[in-house]
């Protein structure tokens, strides 16, 4: 029986979650330079190239930007961790996840195999993806990607954890935070909830760091939230 979330319903203008972990769970990202290559392919496929610096990173593997990806998606919000990594998406035409998470993974999976010598499949099969369908799921999903990283402090106190989280560089949060200003990150779609009421855009970003700091998004939307990773 396939896992949770391997069938794909692909819909124009949809938005998804999309994750995937390593192998037997084995770490995918095992130093520094890990995190910014996978990052350095995110921004390559995600925003047009004359936007896109020149400089060249150790291990860089040529790949096609002929596809128009950037014109065709939206990351709404990230995470990395050791062994999986969680998306938000908004794709504008039906198939366009399906043409990035094949370049991605390809790309990523070439430059981790040549840099660590070895061969064959590096991801525990495809990716999996979820369409989400209601404005519960969406406003709650950015917030279980963003908190992801707490698992990772949990030996700290509470005010440590936070701090480790609000600077976690690995995930689309410190954008949230208006701490960095990823241009490949689209938060504009997430952030209108927060300031629907005219709110300014300083107390709009207080309401979600409110939002993700204090309510637990399990809890709210259940057990069926936490997936098969």
């Amino acid at each position: 029986m396939p896992s949770k979330n391997a069938i794909k319903t692909y819909v124009k203008n949809g938005i998804y979650h999309i994750y995937n972990r390593g192998v037997e769970k084995r770490d995918i990202f095992l130093d520094k330079q890990d995190y910014n290559i996978f990052l350095h392919y995110l921004k390559s496929y995600l925003l047009p190239i004359e936007q896109q610096d020149k400089a060249k990173l150790p291990f860089s593997i040529r790949h096609s930007n002929s596809f128009d990806l950037p014109k065709e998606i939206r990351l709404l919000a990230y995470c990395l961790m050791p062994n999986h990594f969680h998306f938000m998406i908004k794709q504008l035409t039906e198939r366009t996840i399906a043409e990035f998470m094949k370049r991605l993974g390809n790309a990523y999976v070439e430059y981790f195999n040549k840099k660590y010598d070895r061969q064959g499949s590096l991801f525990q099969g495809r990716y999996k993806a979820c369409l989400v369908e209601n404005e519960i799921y969406f406003l709650y999903l950015s917030s279980y990607i963003h908190r992801n990283p707490l698992e990772m402090f949990s030996r700290l106190s509470a005010e440590q954890k936070i701090k480790k989280l609000r600077e976690f560089q690995y995930s689309s949060y410190p954008d949230y935070l208006n701490s960095r200003n990823t241009p490949w990150v689209h938060k504009d779609e997430i952030m209108f909830v927060f300031r629907e009421k005219g709110e300014s855009i300083e107390s709009g970003l207080n309401s979600y760091r409110k939002f993700v700091e204090e309510y637990i998004p399990e809890e709210v939307i259940g057990k069926d939230f936490i997936l098969d990773l």
